[in-house]
């Protein structure tokens, strides 16, 4: 790490850099990566950045006051420390067959989708981005959006904005919008709902795309025993145990981080069989095909699964 900036009050932006210089390797806009801090604690973080700039990652960090020692411990690194991270993986991508892109950020919520703005103004795409937060002085990259990047007239600021006023202003937006729009949102749970409802009736369900990095709670009283298969092996998945569970008893590797079906490290391919998708990273027209699915959380709803790794 080799920079830090104090964005807000509890905000701080971190630049990374590799440890021998080198740049990293592209990602597609609206990725996040895994950060392992000073006290071990891993937790994902998106980039939000410039794409094109591979000389660094930038990467927010709010400080949460119930924070189990990740943000707290980033609010204390210090240009100079190091710091583990894992590579770019993208639960947000820019849809290239949208006519329009609208992207709306609550709170600390716009990281991701100021790093998605980038790479739209660099296409020459129509977008608007929105971003609401609770006062202007919560509203950490404020005056680089007001007036330090190209595509500021893109840009709509709603500081102080309560969220039942906040409908009317999607409203007027989605007025604009045809079927063929897409929409990506980020921020607290209640804010994503009431973002995915009002522009849901416009471009539909699978063109609102949301990313989520809280995990759900989750009813497990009448989860049932399933067999899943992998290359050919079958394996039982018992009521109390998930099929990542399951699957590394049986020494099979599966790549994952958060194991709350947040992070989307272990979302692999449903080749038959129709899962009980259960996880917060998934949108809702992936979740409809049925052809993907997150091992640490979601389950079955037919006896068996074939399924196969990324």
């Amino acid at each position: 790490m080799d920079e830090v900036v104090e964005e807000t009050r509890d905000v701080r932006v971190l630049r990374l850099v590799r440890e021998d210089g080198s740049p990293f390797r592209p990602y597609e806009a609206g990725a996040h990566i895994d950060v392992t801090g000073p006290t071990g604690v891993l937790r994902q973080y998106s980039l939000c950045g410039e794409p094109s700039d591979l000389s660094g990652l930038l990467i927010a960090v709010k400080r949460e006051p119930d924070s189990r020692g990740g943000s707290r411990a980033l609010h204390e690194v210090v240009p100079g420390d190091r710091l583990t991270i894992g590579e770019p993986r993208n639960l947000l991508a820019i849809d290239d067959g949208a006519d329009q892109h609208v992207l709306v950020a609550g709170g600390i919520g716009v990281t991701p989708l100021l790093n998605m703005a980038h790479e739209l103004h660099r296409r020459g795409a129509a977008f608007t981005l929105l971003y609401f937060a609770r006062s202007r002085d919560e509203m950490a990259f404020a005056d680089l959006l007001s007036s330090g990047v190209e595509f500021s007239s893109n840009v709509l600021l709603h500081p102080g904005v309560p969220r039942r006023e906040q409908p009317a202003i999607l409203r007027s937006i989605r007025e604009t919008l045809t079927p063929r729009s897409h929409v990506y949102t980020c921020g607290p749970d209640g804010f994503m709902e009431q973002v995915s409802e009002v522009f849901g009736e416009t471009v539909g369900a699978g063109h609102v795309h949301i990313e989520n990095f809280t995990a759900k709670d989750i009813d497990t009283a009448g989860d049932r025993p399933f067999v899943v298969e992998i290359d050919g092996e079958s394996y039982d998945v018992p009521a109390d145990r998930t099929i990542l569970q399951v699957l590394e008893e049986h020494g099979i590797e599966v790549f994952k981080s958060c194991e709350e079906g947040v992070c989307g490290s272990c979302v692999s391919g449903v080749l038959d069989g129709v899962p009980d998708h259960r996880d917060n990273c998934l949108s809702a027209a992936d979740k409809a095909a049925n052809n993907e699915m997150a091992l640490c959380v979601s389950r079955a709803l037919t006896e068996k699964l074939v399924i196969e790794l990324y």
